[in-house]
């Protein structure tokens, strides 16, 4: 321990940056392994490097600037991300929320203050000031379940606005009491640069956004300039006295209709803040906390429970009775409680002003029994705040059936055939030709990537007599189809780049076995393909002719109706089931079965369908034992993270391989809400490895066998 005192803590900038890398990295693997929501591992991760615990890093000014820069890009997400129609419609309930999840809390903290700690009318105004604001550290956690024009999100963002000003305004107020200048003219004075600030960002900031948007395309100018107004909008606000996060929200408030939720812009900014700033803030918020106060003596923990139990409490009050005044699904309560209990830096920010204030020589505002009690209350806030928000949204997405239409399937539809090897191209094509719709006339596109290699001239000759010899088919059939050669140095991008300019609607490929390759790469590149998109994907084997199927054998996971790509293949099997003639049979939760079925009666009445209740997917070896070779097995997958997943299909590839082997085999990756992000530029890539790694498994053991 004493060599490594020597080192610690780190101060090369290099290695401090490979840190926090490394945090951001792995924490969200471990804590999914914990199933613990993974903001709560960057404040953990922050708390054990830290100079309160292993003494790793220190806090210095890296940590200072690029934590204030994550708080400043939550608000501005949450600004960009409201839906402003819906806040005009329901501005009322903005204010009534926001002053309740404001006073409440203040009302409780303060008077728990002078009764039970014996504090000063003044630090217990402070505390009841901190208590009343919140930060909104959980909304990564919206924007991953595709909440954020949720009323209830709305709703919560709007009144931590509200709240949050009101905070800053008393401690204003607070603070210039201590000063010479407080007084009505104060007061004037700062209501009037306050209005001043409005106006102006109102009135410029679309100017300047229409002016510069429409005349630079630039992708980096473009970005750069979103930026600057942000930084821009949060140094005004703090010029007059505001925190520069009201500036920030405002501005994003302002761009909202400037940049498209589903824009390259929009993703650009989104990509920045979840892979460095917003974690950089976590983890720096981590590295105040010192958990060692908790057992300085039971004087110490009954002043942390006291302060985070009266805080929790009143914003708890608050949220539930909002919800109950407008009329809104318990699900809602618990959404508004989640999000606006946490307390971040704009605790820390209050308290550091009341260490400055001093009551008399030597004495200040703030001692340091107060500043761990807040400190270790910001934890205690967070986590009950994430897990509640992790919560609430799954019950949100549930109970208000957030799941597409029957009819959404029917907005697009064109099908992307990647092929490559002969023996197994028409299979594909028939398949294709199968689940295609009957009255869309989009036709399909072949696709073939061939390596950017010395052979590439050789394959390339290859791959048009394969499209060729496809496209003849398809004519046969009367089916127009694209075909396309495609040089790429990595097949899964050549793949996504293809789909996206043909705006396909759904992939469908073989599983066959590589001989040029290594095998891992069948792993790498599924794993590629699957986190560039989040549509829909099919891959199949083939033990026998497609013609001759007698029967489908399909396992639905429990809640995948609420998935967005539900239809979708429901549709595509339910026109393989009837070009085929053959029974389909689904296995499921009833409450799955009963929409599956009421869809196929409406829509495919002639299929014969059959319905089997299956409680678990730990029967799939008593179902793999009325698996025929004359029947296909069709697994609807479901991704970590999402409301259909579930431990059991951790254990699904060793099930394949076990009890499946040798069968017709088809696994369906569905839609996804959300436009695709290369998996280099999410912040949660090191998860989508991990989530990945169940049907890399199951594709490495496909294809190390031979048909």
């Amino acid at each position: 321990m004493l060599i490594l005192d020597v080192y610690l803590p780190i101060t090369s900038p290099t290695l401090i940056f490979c840190v926090v890398l490394l945090i951001i990295l792995f924490a969200p693997i471990i804590m999914g392994k914990l199933r613990i929501p993974h903001i709560i591992g960057m404040v953990l991760a922050g708390m054990l490097i830290g100079q309160h615990g292993l003494n790793i890093l220190e806090r210095d000014s890296s940590f200072e600037l690029f934590g204030k820069v994550g708080l400043l890009y939550i608000m501005f997400l949450a600004g960009l991300e409201m839906d402003l129609e819906s806040v005009k419609r329901n501005s009322n309930r903005f204010l009534i929320f926001g002053l309740l999840t404001c006073l409440v809390p203040l009302v409780l903290t303060y008077v728990m203050s002078l009764w039970l700690l014996g504090y000063s009318q003044t630090a217990s105004f402070l505390l009841g000031c901190i208590m009343a604001s919140n930060t909104l550290i959980a909304y990564p956690i919206i924007s991953r379940y595709g909440l954020g024009r949720d009323s209830s999100v709305m709703l919560s963002v709007g009144s931590s606005m509200i709240s949050l000003f009101l905070a800053l305004l008393m401690l204003a107020a607070l603070a210039a009491s201590y000063g010479e200048d407080v007084g009505m003219k104060f007061w004037l004075l700062f209501i009037l640069k306050f209005a001043i600030f409005c106006a102006a960002s109102i009135w410029l900031i679309p100017i300047l956004a229409r002016y510069f948007l429409r005349r630079y395309s630039d992708a980096v100018m473009q970005f750069i300039f979103v930026l600057a107004v942000m930084f821009l909008s949060a140094a005004a606000s703090e010029a007059i006295g505001v925190e520069g996060i009201v500036g920030a929200f405002i501005a994003g408030l302002i761009l909202n209709r400037y940049i498209p939720h589903v824009s390259p812009l929009m993703n650009r900014i989104e990509f920045i803040g979840n892979a460095l700033f917003i974690p950089y803030f976590l983890i720096g918020v981590g590295m105040l906390i010192n958990v060692g106060t908790l057992f300085e003596g039971p004087h110490m923990l009954w002043i942390v429970f006291l302060i985070a139990f009266f805080g929790t409490f009143g914003k708890a009050v608050a949220a539930y009775l909002s919800s109950l005044l407008f009329h809104l699904p318990k699900s809602a309560g618990h959404m508004m409680f989640g999000l606006t209990c946490a307390h971040a830096a704009g605790a820390i920010a209050m308290v550091m002003v009341g260490m400055r204030l001093e009551v008399s020589p030597g004495v200040y505002l703030v001692n340091d029994e107060m500043l761990n009690g807040v400190v270790i209350m910001i934890l205690i806030t967070c986590i009950i705040s994430t897990m509640m928000t992790e919560k609430a949204a799954q019950e949100i997405v549930i109970a208000n059936s957030q799941h597409p239409t029957a009819n959404s399937h029917h907005e697009h539809e064109k099908i992307l055939l990647c092929v490559k090897y002969p023996e197994i191209a028409p299979q594909l094509l028939e398949l294709a030709i199968m689940m295609r719709s009957q009255t869309h006339h989009n036709g399909l596109v072949a696709l073939n990537v061939v390596y950017d290699d010395d052979h590439a001239a050789t394959n390339r000759e290859r791959g048009l007599r394969l499209l060729e010899q496809l496209q003849q088919r398809a004519a046969a059939s009367d089916i127009k189809m694209q075909t396309q050669v495609r040089l790429a140095t990595n097949i899964a991008n050549g793949i996504k780049h293809a789909f996206r300019e043909v705006n396909g609607s759904e992939i469908i490929m073989g599983m066959h076995v590589h001989t040029e390759v290594n095998p891992k790469f069948w792993g790498d590149f599924i794993q590629s393909l699957y986190n560039g998109l989040n549509r829909q994907i099919v891959l199949t084997r083939f033990v026998q002719p497609l013609n001759t199927l007698r029967r489908i054998q399909v396992v639905v996971p429990s809640r995948a109706e609420f998935e967005p790509g539900f239809y979708r293949w429901l549709e595509r099997l339910g026109r393989m089931a009837g070009n085929l003639d053959c029974r389909i049979q689904f296995h499921g939760r009833n409450e799955s079965l009963e929409l599956i079925q009421a869809y196929l009666t409406n829509h495919f009445s002639s299929v014969r369908a059959e319905y089997t209740y299956m409680a678990h997917w730990n029967e799939l070896p008593k179902l793999a034992e009325t698996i025929q070779d004359d029947h296909m097995f069709v697994v609807i997958t479901a991704r970590k993270g999402t409301i259909s997943y579930k431990n059991a299909l951790e254990r699904l590839p060793n099930e394949l391989m076990q009890h499946f082997s040798g069968k017709n085999l088809m696994i369906i990756f569905p839609d996804q809400y959300g436009e695709a992000k290369d998996e280099s530029m999410t912040f949660t890539s090191a998860q989508h490895q991990e989530e990945s790694s169940i049907y890399t498994t199951i594709l490495r053991w496909i294809h190390s066998r031979k048909y």
